[in-house]
């Protein structure tokens, strides 16, 4: 069995556990230790697919499925799983198994069905064991299915929430079932800055400590998220009040970069710590000057090129992530700072000068989406961009809304549209795949997952990825109809890519412009900091290329 390191939260959510979770891992990558990853998150929701991005941010898609059958009778499938994903993808450089995303949801769902099956006949079924034996067979599952030598299981929520309890009882078991140097508990929290006495307050944390000594768990090493570098009387006094030595105190600051922070926890020894404890043998921390090098390229960009991601989740930061990094990375490899400005399309609507707006922008990116909230707003940005040549590259529904313009202006269809937008449009170039025709369940009911992507040659899709063959992940129940792709190919646009069946249409560009792409996958699924999306790195090239010829 391989190590395992849990991580939990304290004071608040929202704090860095999933990068701080992320940056371990890549620590010991760098020992040359082989890694994974698990998230936990309390909700009742089975996975994130149907959650709101503006109240839980994106969910993140894996290219893989998860199936797990629960009952004979019932299977579950999912590719959508957890934010956090997509940080420890981007960190550790690999695709992640959707399995290693488990929610309450599954744990109940799962017991509940064993139980109407008979499996725990003459048991009255409770939080414990049942419930906490589940959690932990989930974990052992992700050390069965590969040979690793870490674990790393992080824990949404924050200590003290009634929804993460079975959870915490469940890592206490797992705890005393296996050898001391085995696991080890991270404990991530919050120290906050009064700059009215200039003074770092540590109660919070202690408080948060004191919570989790009373669900029987003892912290091995604090990480204290703070504005400014812990101080060492700050330090002293965590470890004091933590039952830990100074050393497993470390601070995690405000960063200008987030890929520095593997750096950081090196500098303060970590990962020696986390191997001293694991009982591991410390080797050299291989391609860790690689990855500052990557870390330089990011804070040390010699321009700025300013685009305007035009959508409808704009509450929260969150919502984007992965789209916001995958510009980063492309921006960063060609020694550029990427502004991104959220423009929001339903509010276009009421306001023509966000649209006239646009013209200031190097490039316009339009999002992933789904509902007739701010669409109208979304065809028009993707118009105004063909007209005014701005390079342009649509998202899964930003592609449909950029076809839906295409086929109202070009073809002159009026109210050309999406039946998702409007099931009564005299022309609906967008509709149902036919699968998801008689589909009535929401839930991990799209086309998921990772898919190969037939190319055609001599379109920009092709000089992007320079291959006739690619694999990116989707999520969509809606395409684009060959008919209306017929007909708009005669009037200026590009079918530049398919699935392997040829059944359906997976990009279009339109001909004559400097740029403009829309693809229905989401290849910000598959961006890294040392390895940009090839799309998205095409796509600041080529306003790197109108920039200069204007």
């Amino acid at each position: 069995m391989p190590k395992f390191i849990f991580v939990t939260g304290g004071v608040l959510s929202g704090i860095g556990k999933g990068v701080t979770t992320a940056s371990i891992a890549k620590l010991l990558q760098f020992r040359g230790y082989k890694v994974d990853l698990v998230k936990i998150d309390p909700y009742l929701n089975v996975d994130p697919g149907t959650l709101n991005p503006v109240e839980h941010g994106e969910p993140f898609v894996t290219d893989e499925l998860y199936e797990f059958s629960p009952a004979p009778s019932f299977t579950y499938r999912t590719a959508e799983v957890d934010q956090d994903f997509g940080t420890y993808e981007r960190f550790v450089g690999r695709p992640i198994h959707p399995r290693n995303n488990i929610t309450s949801g599954q744990i109940y769902l799962s017991v509940i069905l064993q139980e109407r099956l008979g499996k725990f006949l003459g048991s009255t079924v409770q939080i414990i064991p049942h419930i906490t034996n589940e959690i932990k067979r989930r974990i052992r599952e992700v050390a069965k299915a590969q040979k690793l030598d870490v674990i790393l299981v992080e824990v949404g929520g924050t200590a003290g929430d009634i929804e993460g309890a079975p959870f915490l009882e469940a890592i206490r078991q797992f705890r005393l079932e296996v050898p001391r140097q085995d696991t080890l508990l991270v404990h991530v929290t919050l120290v906050p800055y009064l700059p009215a006495v200039d003074e770092m307050k540590t109660k919070p944390t202690q408080h948060s400590v004191k919570e989790l000594l009373s669900v029987g768990l003892q912290p091995d090493l604090i990480v204290a998220r703070s504005k400014r570098q812990l101080t060492d009387s700050a330090r002293q006094k965590i470890a004091l009040y933590s039952n830990i030595s100074k050393e497993a105190v470390i601070s995690n600051p405000d960063l200008e970069e987030i890929y520095e922070l593997p750096l950081r926890f090196y500098e303060q020894g970590l990962d020696a710590y986390i191997l001293q404890r694991l009982e591991l043998v410390a080797g050299p921390p291989k391609a860790m000057e690689k990855w500052r090098e990557i870390v330089e390229r990011f804070t040390k960009t010699k321009d700025s090129i300013r685009i305007a991601m035009a959508g409808k989740y704009l509450r929260m930061g969150d919502t984007y992530i992965s789209i916001c990094e995958a510009l980063r990375h492309a921006g960063a490899q060609e020694g550029v700072s990427v502004e991104i400005d959220m423009v929001d399309t339903e509010e276009m609507e009421q306001n023509p000068s966000i649209l006239k707006g646009l013209k200031k922008y190097h490039g316009v990116l339009s999002t992933p989406g789904f509902g007739s909230r701010g669409t109208e707003g979304m065809i028009e940005t993707a118009w105004k961009c063909i007209e005014e040549d701005i390079p342009y590259l649509g998202i899964c529904f930003g592609s449909q809304m950029l076809f839906s313009a295409f086929c109202r202006y070009e073809l002159g269809l009026k109210g050309a549209n999406s039946t998702e937008i409007n099931p009564d449009t005299p022309h609906p170039v967008v509709d149902l795949l036919p699968e998801q025709r008689q589909v009535t369940e929401k839930g991990a009911s799209m086309r998921l997952g990772g898919h190969t992507i037939l190319v055609k040659p001599k379109t920009l899709l092709f000089a992007a990825y320079k291959k006739k063959k690619i694999r990116e992940r989707f999520r969509h129940r809606y395409h684009l109809m060959p008919e209306y792709v017929e007909k708009a190919c005669e009037k200026g646009l590009v079918l530049s890519a398919t699935d392997e069946e040829e059944r359906i249409i997976n990009a279009i560009e339109v001909k004559g412009k400097h740029w403009i792409v829309g693809v229905q996958c989401h290849p910000e699924f598959t961006s890294r900091p040392d390895a940009p999306n090839p799309l998205y790195l095409a796509f600041i090239q080529a306003i790197l290329k109108q920039k200069r010829l204007k």
